[in-house]
C-alpha cells in the first residue's frame, strides 16, 4: 500500500472511532453534557486539537452521525421492500430492523428516538422529509391502495402506527421497561398495525 492510501485509510479509521465515542457519549451522556475532550479522551485521540483535524465542532459529528444512520436506514428499508412484495410484510420488517437495533445497537436508537435532534441539528430536514421516512410513507399510501390498510392519509397512518412502536422502543431504551425490546415485539406489532389495518 502506498503511503497516500495508507494516510486516507488512517485518517478513515481515526473519523470512524471519534463517530463511535461520540455516539456512545451522545447516547449515554446527551448531546450537551458531552463535550469535545470527552470524545478525544474515548476516541483515544490527541486533545480536541485531533478532532479538528476531522471535524470543524460538535454539530458537525453529529450531522455525520445522523447521515450515516439514515444512509443504512435507507439501505435497509429497499432491501426489505425488494424482498416483500406486501406493505404489511414491508412494514413488518421494518419493525422487526427497529426492535433488532434497539437490542443490538442500542445508541443508534438512542441518536433516533430520545435525542432531540432539533435541537442539536437545527438545519436538518423533518423525520417525515428524509428518504427513509419518505419510503415508509409510500408503504403506507401503497397498503391503502390495496386495501389492507383504512383508508387515512400516509402521514396519520404514520403517526398511529409508529406512535406505538416509537413509545415502546422508547421506554425499553430509557429503562422504563426492564427487558429486551425483543420481548414486546410481538404485542407492539400487533398493537400497532390494529390502529391501521382495514377490519
Amino acid at each position: 500500500m502506498d503511503q497516500e492510501k495508507e494516510d486516507t485509510q488512517t485518517k478513515a479509521d481515526a473519523q470512524d472511532e471519534i463517530l463511535l465515542a461520540a455516539l456512545k457519549l451522545f447516547a449515554e451522556k446527551g448531546f450537551f453534557n458531552t463535550s469535545l475532550t470527552d470524545i478525544a479522551d474515548a476516541a483515544g485521540v490527541k486533545g480536541s486539537s485531533g478532532i479538528y483535524q476531522h471535524f470543524k465542532n460538535k454539530q458537525m459529528i453529529a450531522a455525520a452521525l445522523y447521515a450515516n444512520i439514515f444512509d443504512s436506514l435507507n439501505v435497509s428499508i429497499d432491501d426489505i421492500r425488494r424482498k416483500n412484495q406486501k406493505p404489511a410484510e414491508q412494514l413488518r420488517g421494518i419493525v422487526d430492523l427497529l426492535f433488532k437495533l434497539t437490542d443490538e445497537a442500542p445508541h443508534v436508537m438512542q441518536l433516533l428516538l430520545v435525542l432531540n435532534i432539533n435541537e442539536i441539528l437545527p438545519d436538518e430536514k423533518p423525520l417525515l422529509e428524509t428518504p427513509p421516512f419518505a419510503k415508509i410513507l409510500k408503504i403506507f399510501q401503497a397498503g391503502t391502495k390495496t386495501g389492507e390498510m383504512r383508508n387515512l392519509s400516509p402521514h396519520l397512518c404514520f403517526a398511529y402506527f409508529f406512535g406505538i412502536i416509537h413509545h415502546t422502543l422508547r421506554m425499553v431504551l430509557t429503562g422504563a421497561l426492564d427487558k429486551k425490546a425483543d420481548t414486546y415485539q410481538s404485542q407492539t406489532w400487533l398493537a400497532a398495525w390494529n390502529t391501521i389495518a382495514k377490519k
